[in-house]
């Protein structure tokens, strides 16, 4: 079966053309005009399924934003195929759960790589291989959340599929292993948990295209736990401003 017909791709509806070399991959199609009011002479150029593309101009230079939907298996199909029509650097911006106490809802996560309970990367490479975030994207990011003053953590993101086995796991007839997990990865310093880094790292890395990761914590359910104080922040606007000026500091 072929997955672009006239040069358009199957899912995302883009063509060569179509998107920047720089790509900011939110997952809430409803994100993406947001994002897009930072770029000038942004214009809709595909809205398919969770695939909600905008293109213009930053600083002169062309870049994209679309839309991947929640998880890896979604978020894989979109960057395949924005490599497919020329897109090359590529920044995930999202929502994170903090898990290391000193992650408060507000601040900024910049992933350095990701744990890859999820499926998706299973299917591009063996387990042992490791989601690593670019490392120009990373610095990028870094000197980004310093220039504008925001207060961010770098480190290591969990993966999951399950939204709600991270939140409920007690519920779930594995609660054995996500309960067991989660103290894992706690103990390892992971800073947060969200659903798509993994799958873009190890996608990024068979590709050879560059990708990082930012996110907005949300909140962070171990601070409430311990009843500390746990300020719950929606607001992505310090996520996507870092990701805009990481693109400024990448392009030169």
């Amino acid at each position: 079966m072929k997955y672009s017909e006239n040069g358009i791709q199957y899912h995302i509806g883009l063509k060569e053309g179509d998107a920047g070399e720089y790509v900011i991959l939110p997952g809430d199609p409803k994100r993406c005009k947001k994002i897009a009011e930072y770029l000038d002479d942004a214009k809709l150029v595909a809205d398919s399924r969770e695939f909600v593309t905008y293109t213009g101009l930053l600083d002169g230079e062309r870049v994209s934003v679309t839309s991947t939907g929640i998880g890896g298996a979604s978020a894989a199909i979109a960057l395949e195929e924005l490599v497919n029509v020329g897109a090359k650097t590529f920044i995930r911006v999202g929502t994170c759960g903090g898990m290391q106490l000193d992650i408060k809802g507000g601040d900024i996560v910049i992933a350095t790589g990701a744990i890859r309970m999820e499926g998706t990367s299973r299917e591009y490479a063996p387990i042992e291989f490791p989601a690593v975030a670019n490392l120009e994207v990373v610095n990028a990011l870094t000197q980004a959340a310093q220039k504008l003053g925001y207060t961010y953590h770098t480190g290591i993101v969990q993966c999951k599929d399950s939204f709600y086995g991270q939140h409920s796991p007690e519920t779930k007839p594995v609660n054995y292993e996500l309960l067991n997990k989660w103290e894992a990865w706690k103990k390892l310093g992971c800073l947060a948990s969200e659903m798509e880094s993994a799958a873009l790292f190890i996608v990024a890395s068979y590709l050879k295209v560059k990708v990082g990761s930012v996110f907005l914590t949300v909140g962070n359910q171990e601070r409430e736990k311990l009843n500390m104080e746990n300020p719950i922040v929606h607001d992505t606007e310090k996520a996507i401003k870092t990701a805009i000026e990481a693109i400024r500091i990448l392009k030169g």
